[in-house]
């Protein structure tokens, strides 16, 4: 037991955070985990290490930037390994860490839920829509896109 906290050595000691408070510690490293590009790498990374080029082609919509950025925040906040093999090319691998693979499961059922609900969501969606005026300038980017 680790005396300091009587929490199991290794074992980070429970602490509470109030993540509603502005500058509470949590919440960027919140918001590194539950952005869309980190929520579909750590889903990927789950099933084996990949490299950058692997992971680009199977998260489809994801820019090289937003890729590498998103690894640079995995990895710095402990839930991405980035290895370097020193071959020609460089090789470089990235996998998760134990941290990583604990977060997994809850991740998972996160995405399981938003595919079982995708049609009620996309339904409400609509609703909210018809029902609510387009603001003009949204109106015309609306149009240019369909253009």
């Amino acid at each position: 037991m680790n005396q300091s906290t009587s929490e199991p050595m290794g074992q980070e000691p429970v602490r509470s955070h109030d993540v509603f408070a502005a500058d509470c510690p949590v919440r960027p490293i919140f918001g590194d985990i539950t952005s869309r590009w980190a929520t579909l790498v750590i889903t990927v990374l789950a099933a084996r290490p990949h490299r950058f080029a692997q992971l680009a082609a199977r998260i489809g919509g994801v820019s090289e930037k937003m890729l590498s950025q998103t690894l640079r925040a995995l990895t710095r906040d402990g839930l991405v390994e980035r290895t370097v093999t020193p071959t020609v090319p460089i090789q470089v691998t990235y996998e998760l860490t134990a941290l990583g693979r604990d977060l997994v499961p809850r991740l998972k059922d996160l995405v399981t839920w938003v595919d079982h609900h995708t049609s009620t969501i996309q339904a409400a969606q609509a609703a909210y829509d018809a029902d609510t005026p387009v603001p003009p300038a949204v109106a015309n980017q609306r149009q240019r896109r369909s253009s």
